[in-house]
């Protein structure tokens, strides 16, 4: 599966910005996509997790109030809407493809397949 990330770009704190990822391959299969971000030498961290079927959502405590996900299975794509920046979101963020079963899909098993897209936010 490839994943294609944009959307990221430099903004002040409190602004917004949305990023986009579009899928392509085997779609399908998919249990849903998510959202994770990472600095460079440390782990990568989830941000946030929607189901391909259903309307279920799944966010890190950190966002849970300031980003909303969603999804447009028309286009193979997933959004992340970020309000309220803070430089703490300043990261790489990278969508990422799930292939999992049952309710805790969200929690693991997240394939990588493509470029991520830089935020940095500015105090």
């Amino acid at each position: 599966v490839q994943l294609q990330a944009s959307g990221g770009g430099l903004v002040q704190t409190g602004e917004s910005l949305r990023l986009s990822c579009v899928a392509s391959g085997h779609t399908r299969n998919f249990a849903g996509l998510g959202w994770f971000r990472q600095t460079p030498g440390k782990d990568r961290e989830f941000v946030a997790a929607i189901a391909w079927s259903g309307l279920s959502t799944y966010y890190a405590d950190g966002v849970r109030s300031r980003f909303i996900i969603s999804k447009d299975i028309s286009k193979n794509s997933i959004y992340l809407q970020m309000n309220n920046l803070k430089p703490d979101d300043t990261d790489i963020y990278y969508c990422a493809a799930n292939f999992g079963a049952g309710s805790s899909w969200w929690r693991s098993g997240y394939v990588f397949g493509g470029q991520g897209t830089q935020v940095t936010v500015s105090s």
